[in-house]
């Protein structure tokens, strides 16, 4: 795929009537529309996870437990669950990375997410910096806006000399 053609003929190259169209389904990003409600509820704890990166299943399982949300009651009423469901299902992942529900429906626990922090020590997640996997912000620096990609990485504070130096391997 030539990267150099301008977005909107590469667009039409691919059939779509925008590039975002594209990406969408790219895991990591966030759609373009998001629910006030989504990152208000959703990000006062952890990132607000783009929808991509879970598949539908696991969207559905995670809205029908949000009174046991992981160890916290994160219940919302009726209607606000009803739409983020709906949005969520509507922008849920469909792709490669996605097609095995992750274990206990947790991003953090999915097999491309442990590949892709397999070289970070279980000691930097507790961190006081970062505090858990869950907390992509700690090192991703675009994540509120679902870019995780490692030209947007950051180290965080309180890394040991060898794990700076792990972090550059």
């Amino acid at each position: 795929m030539n990267m150099n053609l301008p977005r909107a003929l590469l667009a039409a190259s691919l059939g779509l009537t925008s590039l975002g169209a594209a990406l969408a389904d790219g895991g990591s990003a966030m759609p373009s529309q998001v629910p006030p409600a989504y990152t208000q509820e959703c990000g006062s704890c952890h990132t607000a996870y783009p929808p991509g990166m879970l598949p539908a299943r696991s969207w559905q399982r995670v809205m029908s437990g949000l009174d046991r949300h992981y160890g916290s009651d994160a219940s919302l009423d009726a209607a606000t669950v009803r739409q983020l469901s709906t949005w969520l299902q509507a922008h849920a992942g469909t792709y490669k990375r996605v097609s095995e529900e992750p274990p206990q429906d947790r991003i953090t626990r999915s097999a491309w997410f442990e590949r892709k922090h397999r070289k970070v020590e279980p000691a930097v997640w507790q961190l006081p910096s970062v505090k858990s996997a869950a907390n992509c912000a700690a090192c991703h620096t675009g994540a509120d806006q679902g870019r995780f990609d490692d030209d947007n990485l950051r180290m965080p504070e309180g890394l040991t000399p060898r794990q700076r130096r792990a972090w550059f391997d």
